[in-house]
């Protein structure tokens, strides 16, 4: 049995889970309300505080999905209950970062800034401080969304390796290179 996937969810206060008859799981809280559409092979309960799923067999594809369908629930209480937040950090000469309402505009050493309209759900903010990289804050009650909106800004200027320029999470650690100076002999 899949060992994520039996392990029950834990509701915790000021959050309501409702299921309703297409199988489609509500979850609400003080951040926010998300919806997910299970599988209807699976059974979804609420009992108590606690939401419990089934599979009606040891199918590759029910045990994979028996997991996968917790998780996503798993992630849906957590987020409407303390939300989640990424920080990404912006690594190079002259790379800034603005928040204005929804628009995050960058400068990531291109001739031109880019100019990136988020999501109503995610709440943004760009910080500057002198002596450190510029810091972009990015928070949403939805995790699917979060990482969206932080793998299309990362892909705006990934890191390199040489000099490790670009826009990384804070806290990621990448790997260098040596230049070649280092391999000629």
């Amino acid at each position: 049995m899949s060992r994520i996937g039996k392990a029950p969810i834990e509701i915790p206060a000021g959050v309501t889970v409702t299921v309703d008859k297409d199988n489609v799981v509500t979850v609400k809280g003080a951040k926010g309300t998300l919806t997910q559409a299970v599988n209807p092979e699976l059974t979804v309960s609420v009992e108590g505080n606690e939401v419990k799923l089934t599979r009606p067999s040891d199918d590759r594809e029910h045990r994979a999905q028996h997991g996968l369908y917790r998780a996503l629930i798993h992630n849906m209480v957590v987020g409407v209950s303390t939300g989640y937040r990424k920080e990404m950090e912006l690594v190079g000469v002259g790379y800034r970062a603005s928040a204005t309402g929804q628009v995050l505009e960058l400068s990531l050493g291109y001739s031109h800034a880019i100019y990136i309209k988020l999501p109503p759900e995610v709440k943004v903010e760009a910080k500057t401080e002198r002596n450190k990289n510029p810091l972009i804050i990015l928070e949403s009650d939805d995790k699917q969304l979060l990482g969206q909106v932080c793998a299309k800004i990362r892909s705006l200027r990934k890191p390199e390796p040489y000099k490790g320029k670009g826009i990384k999470f804070v806290g990621e650690i990448i790997r260098r290179k040596s230049g070649k100076s280092a391999s000629a002999k």
